[in-house]
């Protein structure tokens, strides 16, 4: 019998989320019911909002969040009811053309929840990136509910489902940062400190941080940066090279996805560097570039799915170095508050304040 729950819906393009009842149905086969207990408020979530990612309203909000398997399924077997789990917006299929070339990070039949969940009228709610958590209890698919260490609160773990595993993954797996490289990561938000945090993990001798906000970056001090540039008033492409012997950086990590910060990215880079995008661009935006500097610089135009993560490998690994105090997700979180805070958690993040707001239901 479906169950009525809280949740936070964009009823139509560009107006402020509202708090309603929807109908959450009992698990099919395959799906797996999942009691929220904490979501992060990721740009992804106002790009819904704003309609930049497509049409379908209304569309249900959140996916960064981490709770607890109230029931499955048939035919499920893992996860099983009281695991304590991260969500994740990609669930490999096993079967597309790319699993069965050995890359499931790149799926392209990704899973979600076969049914919907809807208003109380009926009217078929979108749920972004096929996880709908804004909301006290939410509907996915069983492969999207990874279970992790309980030991992880909420607050922290559910950074794991999005932000967090986009910016170290971007690091680690697609820019594939080794021992001794020089890093630059242009933003540093939650994304962009994720990927420093990565960057250190993976023993980059030098890690730039590029951000116009001094507060952000302090914070990627913090998490690993060896160097700040201010690119308020300084120029990032010279104090890059500067910092790197004139030379640019082995790999640059684009965690804003804007064209003037995929452009700086560009020539940031040394001769045959890499440069990742993981900042997710509107639609809308482009880029140009000279052709001879694409084919005279060399190197690796690279874009980040998700980190290039395999969630049930990744997402344990990273909760483990949490609870061990090698990845500090706590500091991410500057500010938790309630569902109805929803609004003022946006007006914040659109103003550049801290790291990660936090929804705890």
């Amino acid at each position: 019998m479906p169950q009525e729950v809280r949740a936070a819906v964009a009823v139509t393009k560009g107006a402020p989320a509202e708090i309603r009842t929807i109908l959450v149905p009992d698990p099919g086969p395959g799906e797996a019911l999942v009691a929220v207990q904490a979501c992060g408020v990721c740009h992804t979530d106002l790009h819904y909002r704003e309609g930049a990612v497509g049409e379908d309203f209304p569309y249900l909000l959140g996916h960064e969040a981490a709770g607890v398997v109230e029931a499955v399924g048939p035919g499920v077997t893992d996860p099983a009811p009281g695991d304590y789990v991260v969500l994740a917006w990609r669930a490999p299929c096993g079967r597309c053309r790319s699993c069965r070339r050995g890359r499931p990070w790149y799926c392209f039949d990704s899973r979600n929840a076969a049914q919907a969940m809807t208003l109380p009228d009926g009217t078929a709610l979108t749920a972004a990136l096929g996880i709908g958590a804004f909301a006290e209890k939410t509907l996915v698919a069983a492969g999207q509910a990874v279970k992790v260490d309980p030991a992880a609160r909420p607050e922290a773990a559910g950074l794991i489902g999005c932000g967090v595993m986009a910016g170290y993954g971007a690091a680690v797996h697609t820019g594939a940062v080794g021992s001794g490289d020089t890093v630059a990561v242009i933003g540093c938000g939650g994304v962009g400190n994720a990927a420093i945090a990565g960057a250190s993990r993976a023993g980059a001798r030098r890690i730039i941080a590029i951000d116009v906000d001094d507060g952000r970056l302090d914070a990627a001090e913090r998490f690993g940066a060896t160097d700040t540039v201010n690119s308020r008033g300084t120029d990032p492409i010279e104090a890059v090279r500067t910092l790197t012997g004139g030379h640019g950086a082995d790999v640059v990590i684009d965690a804003v996805g804007r064209p003037e910060t995929y452009r700086q990215g560009f020539y940031l880079r040394d001769l045959a560097g890499t440069l990742v995008q993981v900042g997710v661009p509107d639609p809308a935006m482009t880029i140009e570039l000279p052709l001879i500097d694409l084919f005279s610089r060399g190197g690796a135009l690279k874009s980040s799915w998700y980190g290039d993560c395999l969630p049930s490998r990744d997402f344990p690994v990273l909760i483990d170095l949490y609870l061990s105090g090698k990845l500090d997700l706590d500091r991410f979180v500057t500010a938790t508050m309630g569902l109805d805070d929803l609004e003022r958690a946006f007006a914040a993040m659109q103003r550049g304040e801290g790291l990660r707001s936090v929804i705890v239901l």
